[in-house]
């Protein structure tokens, strides 16, 4: 019973830094993305509730991309701060085995790990589709803030303006409007399907998803390629035929691990792409799925590392350094781990090495681990 207290408080204090941790970490780093998410109102015409809605929808992805620094930092304090605070002694002192509570240490990784690949093969390609989606089925909302004076605006996919003067009340001076989209070309019939429109105005001033223009000039090219021009005192532009720049087909990344992993296929010793949208970039399929499946495998190896800050040496110097070097090398694997999973869509070899690799060095480190606590059991 007293067992089972110790390891629930074990387990609940690591648990509790490693959501400290992992909060604080996607907070700091979702306020910078979010202010960098402000062009959606600012640049691409946006409404306010849209902005918060793709932000909040990226959460998930921080939050993921924290998950191993945050357990290992997570671990190393935990297990720091029993040692000062005499708990580890008190364990050592009634009998507790250390391989045991190591063991403690590795369920918490493997929880960990799964969260991670939960994270990673379906909560975020679907908040990632969804918040693209989210951006593709809404439309622009406030035309007036895209407009800028004296500036050419080419938020709108094959429309350029460009304002001389604007007023706080959205009237518009000496407007200029250059289209090679086609969606403005209804306005003048003779334009026949071309799609090259020029409208030159002397005032206007937008209303919700109109703009109106007074006393100007359309240019049309007819199919003969003339230019045409036909004056006007007044017109109307529906701006809710504008589209915006913004990508709005599904990336890599926000593609279902299910569609990644049916178009992967082996062949003579290699992997090859079959019916998959992305045929030209098989190595960043291939790195997107060993970012969702194997780098979470990692996870467990950072716990067997962490494990060894419950080795003693008789030197108290090294005793003190000891959390810096666990530190430092649990470090680095997280860091060889981001950076060789750029090649593992080279070749067969190098994914089957990333995918080997944690496990390779559990093992080796786990019986390392049994071999030096056995080792300072016999020395007492």
């Amino acid at each position: 019973m007293l067992k089972n207290k110790i390891y629930k408080y074990l387990f609940s204090e690591i648990f509790k830094n490693f959501i400290t941790i992992l909060l604080t970490f996607t907070a700091i780093a979702w306020t910078v993305r979010a202010v960098n998410f402000l062009d959606l109102m600012i640049e691409d015409g946006y409404t306010a509730s849209v902005y918060f809605k793709y932000s909040v929808l990226n959460i998930s992805t921080i939050v993921s991309r924290f998950v191993p620094l945050s357990f290992l930092l997570s671990l190393i304090i935990s297990i720091t701060k029993f040692e000062r605070q005499q708990e580890l002694m008190i364990l050592w002192t009634v009998g507790q085995n250390k391989i045991k509570v190591a063991n403690i240490f590795l369920l918490i990784g493997f929880f960990i790990a799964l969260l991670q690949i939960i994270l990673s093969l379906i909560i975020n390609p679907f908040t990632l589709n969804k918040s693209r989606s989210l951006l593709r089925e809404t439309e622009i909302g406030q035309i007036s803030s895209m407009l800028r004076a004296n500036d050419f605006t080419d938020a709108f996919d094959g429309v350029t303006f460009h304002i001389g003067e604007k007023s706080r009340n959205n009237k518009l001076t000496n407007v200029f409007i250059r289209d090679n989209s086609g969606s403005l070309t209804t306005i003048v019939n003779t334009s026949k399907g071309k799609s090259n429109t020029t409208i030159m105005a002397k005032k206007g001033f937008v209303e919700e998803k109109k703009i109106i223009l007074f006393d100007g000039v359309i240019q049309t090219l007819n199919n003969d390629n003339e230019i045409q021009n036909m004056y006007f005192e007044k017109t109307e532009l529906n701006a809710s035929k504008f589209q915006n720049r913004t990508i709005k087909q599904p990336k890599i990344q926000e593609t279902s691990s299910l569609s990644l992993f049916q178009c992967m296929v082996k062949k003579n010793s290699n992997i090859v792409l079959l019916n998959c949208p992305f045929q030209k970039e098989k190595g960043i399929v291939i790195e997107t799925i060993m970012r969702r499946v194997g780098l979470p495998l990692y996870i467990p190896l950072i716990s067997v590392i962490g494990s060894f800050l419950l080795i003693y040496k008789k030197e108290k110097k090294y005793n003190y350094l000891k959390k810096y070097v666990v530190f430092g090398f649990a470090f680095i694997i997280l860091i060889f781990a981001e950076i060789f999973l750029k090649f593992t869509g080279f070749s067969l070899i190098n994914l089957s090495l990333y995918l080997f690799s944690p496990l390779i060095l559990f093992i080796i480190l786990y019986a390392l681990l049994l071999k030096n606590v056995t080792s300072e059991r016999l020395l007492k």
